[in-house]
């Protein structure tokens, strides 16, 4: 199965990048790392990742505006087929235009238990405040500065007699841990067949009167009430042999079905049990999945077989 690609951006040395690099080498691992970029063309960071055959880029923000800088490094990160961003010191404030084109795939690692002690000066901070412990956070990245969904947290006990750089040290030491497994944790969720039952189940509940159904041992959404429901979509996990995680939803007939196929075969694919009905599978367990993509397809299926009473509702509302 593939693996997410990420992207990791720095400014430094590198060591938080070398430990997802060293953890993507794991056989078990869900990412790998395809890109190691800068905003300093000497970041000790870039030689590590180039010694061990890790594609590189550097380009530096000075005499750029930010709009501009960012264009240039999220065109690289696109290049490099990066489904994933990942945050090692890199020492730039992000726009928010650039971290909207990647919400909800870009990860970045704070040496504080957040929401404490955000933005610069952590250590010392939390040893100001008579804290008895500091440690680090992973967490999404989102437009406010260290203020995205938290993943995951390791606390580090303050020692008598620490210092901020002797508390940073061991704090190091645990963002080293916890990043690694974070990032894994997050993206081989992609893989979790409940998590992607649980996703789509989330998306065809919120179209009008559906309810979620087995049917053939597979998860399923019907439309139309407990007597005259029909079903719209299916999730098949592994069925009849198959090697995937797929949505199975209803397309207008085997021309568009062969069409779909043909044009895009890593997305599609024609399932052995429903496919002669008409019905067409969309891959799922694979990184990067458009869920809006997902979306359409579900509210299209669900039409397909709903009742003119809910249709004629849906038809008159898109008019608006």
């Amino acid at each position: 199965m593939a693996k997410a690609r990420v992207a990791v951006m720095l400014s430094g040395t590198g060591t938080t990048m070398m430990s997802l690099l060293y953890a993507s080498r794991l056989p078990d691992c869900p990412y790998e790392i395809v890109l190691v970029a800068s905003n300093r063309a000497d970041a000790g960071g870039l030689k590590v990742a180039a010694a061990e055959g890790i594609a590189t880029f550097a380009h530096s923000h000075k005499g750029l505006s930010r709009e501009a800088h960012e264009a240039i490094m999220h065109a690289e990160l696109v290049k490099a087929g990066a489904d994933y961003v990942a945050l090692c010191g890199y020492m730039r404030i992000l726009s928010a235009s650039f971290v909207e084109k990647w919400a909800g795939r870009m990860l970045n690692t704070h040496p504080s238990l957040l929401p404490k002690y955000k933005g610069l000066d952590t250590h010392q901070r939390a040893l100001d405040a008579g804290d008895g412990h500091g440690g680090c956070t992973v967490h999404l990245v989102t437009p406010e500065l260290d203020d995205g969904p938290i993943l995951g947290q390791i606390p580090v006990a303050i020692l008598p007699g620490d210092t901020a750089e002797t508390l940073g040290q061991r704090v190091l030491y645990a963002e080293y841990q916890l990043y690694s497994r974070m990032l894994a944790a997050y993206v081989g969720r992609e893989r979790d067949p409940e998590w992607i039952i649980a996703r789509v189940n989330e998306l065809a509940l919120a179209l009008p009167e559906t309810d979620a159904r087995s049917s053939h041992g597979s998860p399923g959404w019907r439309v139309g009430g407990e007597k005259t429901g029909k079903f719209f979509a299916y999730v098949s996990v592994h069925h009849h042999g198959e090697d995937a995680v797929a949505l199975l939803v209803k397309t207008s007939g085997p021309d568009e079905m062969a069409a779909l196929i043909a044009a895009e075969p890593d997305l599609y694919y024609r399932p052995a049990y429903y496919g002669a009905a008409g019905w067409i599978a969309l891959r799922l367990d694979r990184p990067g999945v458009d869920w809006d993509h997902v979306a359409q397809w579900l509210a299209r299926s669900w039409r397909a077989v709903a009742p003119k009473r809910l249709t004629k509702l849906m038809a008159a509302a898109d008019e608006f």
